[in-house]
């Protein structure tokens, strides 16, 4: 069943209610200690990485992080085709992210374009009919979405509408955001896709909220360790219009990623302070340059420091290879080049 939008505020329960203030506070916690660090690209690229394997993992579609890290290395030689997969998603983000600042809007021109660079094709909105989603473990048909593709463009707009104006309801942002993501995974307007489109959607709706300013708080590492309750509940809604469970998972959701993205933002921090302290003290040519370099990419090379300090290939090989002599990075090979790995930082993120 999809839903009729706006929605009936009836489905705001005294449990949803009560759940709201400590999601709200999480949020609120990790925009502040994001501003804190010095190079906010730093949080984009590492948790956007890991958030891009997971939303992905969800789809079946799995990576490691070495796998990944390399392909951040060479765009153009992937490691694995799962591996493209998730860089995809990376460039899907980004492409999202960009939009919505510079509109302060999340149309559905912006979210066809989300689809289209994770997939790579044009295709768009359904044309034809035939898709039905499925059990995964059975392959009984548990769900047919619309399949008109007039009524599939209809109900779009009307979710263009409900996400952008803010008239039509005074529902908190997070019940919002649950809402905005049950009706367009109901909705399953592309081909393939859906669901990491869909994921992208909630990061982006919180920053247009203004919970957030960076896509930096990603919700499917909870997803996917709560699989089977994210795909029943979300049935449930359909067939038994059960609201309050789902919200409540949702909102839990943004609460316990919150608190999750913090710590590790801190510790990241914490490492970030002592390699500062280590560089600073036993190397002239120590800068904060160099510094955010060795913490945006888990995995750098040569190319990636002379881009980012604006120095020559030799020197930035010079840099790299003190850096290993010492073991403050790991010297490895990739064909015919070498790349350096932040071994810390790579086990930290990892972790998770």
């Amino acid at each position: 069943m999809l839903f009729s939008l706006p929605a009936d505020n009836e489905i705001e329960t005294k449990r949803v209610l009560k759940s709201l203030p400590a999601a709200h506070a999480a949020l609120a916690e990790l925009k502040g200690i994001a501003a804190s660090m010095p190079d906010q690209s730093i949080l984009i690229n590492t948790l956007g990485l890991q958030e891009a394997r997971d939303s992905s993992a969800i789809e079946n579609i799995f990576t490691t992080n070495d796998d990944l890290y390399k392909s951040e290395l060479n765009p153009r030689s992937y490691i694995s085709l799962n591996a493209k997969e998730v860089q995809n998603y990376i460039a899907a983000t980004r492409t999202g992210f960009d939009l919505i600042s510079e509109s302060s809007l999340l149309t559905t021109r912006t979210i066809i374009k989300i689809q289209e660079t994770l997939e790579g094709n044009k295709a768009g909105f359904r044309k034809l009919p035939g898709t039905t989603i499925k059990n995964s473990y059975t392959g009984e048909i548990i769900y047919t979405p619309p399949q008109d593709p007039q009524e599939i463009r209809n109900l779009m707009t009307r979710l263009e509408k409900f996400i952008n104006d803010k008239e039509l309801t005074d529902f908190d942002p997070l019940v919002k955001m649950a809402i905005i993501h049950y009706q367009f995974e109901s909705i399953h307007p592309f081909y393939d896709g859906n669901g990491r489109t869909g994921r992208i959607i909630n990061i982006l709706y919180l920053i247009l909220e203004k919970l957030l300013n960076l896509p930096i708080l990603y919700l499917s590492s909870y997803i996917i360790r709560n699989k089977s309750d994210y795909y029943r509940l979300l049935q449930e809604v359909r067939t038994r219009n059960n609201w309050e469970e789902w919200l409540l998972f949702m909102i839990k959701a943004v609460e316990y990623t919150s608190r999750e993205t913090i710590d590790l933002i801190i510790k990241i921090r914490e490492l970030m302070m002592h390699y500062k302290y280590t560089l600073r003290n036993n190397y002239k040519f120590y800068s904060q340059d160099l510094l955010n370099n060795l913490f945006k990419h888990p995995y750098t090379k040569i190319e990636f420091i002379q881009r980012d300090l604006n120095v020559s290939r030799i020197t930035a090989a010079n840099y790299l290879n003190q850096l290993s002599d010492d073991k403050l990075l790991t010297k490895k090979k990739l064909g015919t080049a070498n790349y350096y790995i932040n071994d810390p930082l790579f086990r930290l993120l990892s972790e998770r």
